[in-house]
């Protein structure tokens, strides 16, 4: 598939036609090739993931050169189309370094973003939501019409604000960013189902939630307005436990069974050739 044919097939998966869009997030070409063959129409990967991988803490641990190059990898092991958390967008997270970003995102084979709206400066939970508009706007100049910009409102997340004025405020940043060029809008924090309902009504863009134990299952969401629904670090966290658990069995037991079920090695091996 071409570059705009992934770029157009990723904007379709976004519309209502076309059911919610499930994306089971990965950090290198084995997890994303894993989803893949589990039937995933697209690829998200997780900033987590790639900076444990990398031996880095999340949170802007990572270079753009770290990031773009795993991007990369992803992109190749698949024949899907790949979008990236590219956290803040490096640099010093202005918009000429979101613009950066994402023109080596596109030039990677991604075909999509998200921009996050954390953390602020000089010790705030948020940036200025007219500072993140700018980024947004910075990184649609970058990576042009074929990059699909996921705009990550934090409101929730970092519990900004009082719990009282959260729904305000994330529509609030959720339409500034949609008028900077957003695509579509992804609020991490929530599993109240009213909320969500409420936040897919009103943010005036397709919403993405981050699902896991706790929230409405994917069937509910899609009832609930929502268009994408993502589970950040918890694949590669539910990955690094069977590591964590297989190793202290064969090292305190010497024994296998947390070894049985996996694939086998002429099947996965026939993944990437």
């Amino acid at each position: 598939m071409s570059a705009t044919g992934r770029f157009d097939e990723f904007r379709r998966l976004h519309s209502p036609e076309s059911g919610i869009l499930v994306l089971p997030n990965a950090w290198d070409a084995m997890s994303a090739r894993a989803i893949e063959a589990a039937g995933a129409r697209a690829i998200a990967t997780t900033s987590s993931g790639v900076s444990w991988s990398l031996g880095r803490p999340d949170g802007q641990g990572l270079t753009r050169d770290e990031m773009v190059a795993a991007v990369g990898r992803i992109v190749r092991a698949v024949g899907v189309p790949v979008t990236a958390d590219v956290e803040g967008g490096y640099g010093r997270g202005m918009p000429e370094d979101a613009a950066e970003t994402a023109r080596q995102v596109v030039e990677a084979g991604a075909v999509g973003i998200n921009l996050e709206d954390s953390p602020g400066r000089d010790g705030a939970v948020l940036l200025a939501p007219e500072e993140h508009a700018a980024r947004i706007a910075g990184a649609r100049a970058g990576g042009g019409a074929g990059l699909f910009i996921n705009a990550r409102v934090d409101v929730y997340l970092r519990q900004a604000v009082a719990e009282e004025r959260r729904f305000d405020e994330t529509v609030r940043r959720a339409r500034a960013y949609v008028a900077a060029g957003a695509d579509g809008i992804f609020v991490p924090g929530v599993s109240d189902a009213e909320v969500i309902r409420r936040l897919a009504g009103a943010v005036g863009a397709p919403l993405n939630v981050m699902a896991g134990p706790g929230s409405p299952d994917v069937p509910a969401l899609h009832a609930l307005g929502v268009a994408r629904v993502s589970v950040g670090p918890k694949l590669a966290l539910a990955v690094m436990g069977q590591v964590g658990r297989a190793a202290a069995e064969l090292l305190e037991w010497g024994s296998y069974a947390a070894l049985e079920g996996a694939p086998g090695f002429p099947a996965v091996n026939g993944m990437f050739r």
